[in-house]
């Protein structure tokens, strides 16, 4: 049995690209992310993983709510608090240890690293760590089985309907999965998984 909480190389590879990450600049609002916060509460609370260089986090402090971001790398963590201008936490997956704290959990194309063996028990640290009627919004890219791609970064590259059955074991009110073609870092093309959940 698979026992990793997380991949070291993979954490490596961002270590190591931290400046190409930090240096990355949207030149529009995630159209995800303008949906993720109109569904919260105005100055909501939002605890951001996996920031990279901040650029999700920026959108969001410009739009009024008290974002929380972090970085499971602390080279990343320390580029986004620069950008930022606010602490940023170097944050592993499993040492969410917060209890009702936030309005909404944002996870853009983070949480696609876990092994599948921890994703479940991550998914449910984030669960506990939400408010009643709290936002998670997560993204993955799709597959049948988990992998690596050229850069040797593990993917836990998920099924739909995996996904959701893992989703299951938690009491959320809502889940929605969309499909959507797109692309990453790799430049190819990649069909990504949209799974936006409420709490009970």
């Amino acid at each position: 049995m698979d026992d990793r909480k997380h991949d070291t190389t993979t954490l490596g590879f961002y270590a190591q690209e931290a400046e190409v990450y930090a240096a990355r600049r949207d030149a529009t609002l995630h159209p995800r992310l303008a949906s993720f916060l109109d569904l919260l509460p105005p100055a909501a609370s939002i605890l951001e993983l996996g920031c990279g260089g901040g650029q999700d986090s920026a959108v969001m402090i410009a739009s009024g709510f008290d974002v929380h971001p972090t970085d499971g790398t602390a080279e990343i963590a320390q580029a986004a608090q620069k950008r930022l201008g606010i602490p940023v936490k170097a944050l592993l997956f499993e040492d969410i240890d917060a209890r009702q704290a936030y309005d909404g959990i944002w996870a853009n194309a983070c949480l696609l690293h876990v092994p599948r063996s921890s994703l479940g028990d991550i998914i449910g640290r984030i669960h506990t760590a939400l408010k009643d009627r709290g936002v998670f919004y997560a993204s993955f890219k799709a597959g049948e089985a988990d992998g690596r791609d050229q850069f040797d970064r593990y993917y836990n590259y998920p099924s739909q309907d995996w996904l959701s059955d893992l989703y299951k074991h938690y009491p959320w009110a809502s889940v929605a999965i969309e499909t959507a073609p797109g692309g990453g870092y790799d430049k190819k093309p990649t069909q990504w998984l949209h799974v936006t959940a409420t709490k009970t």
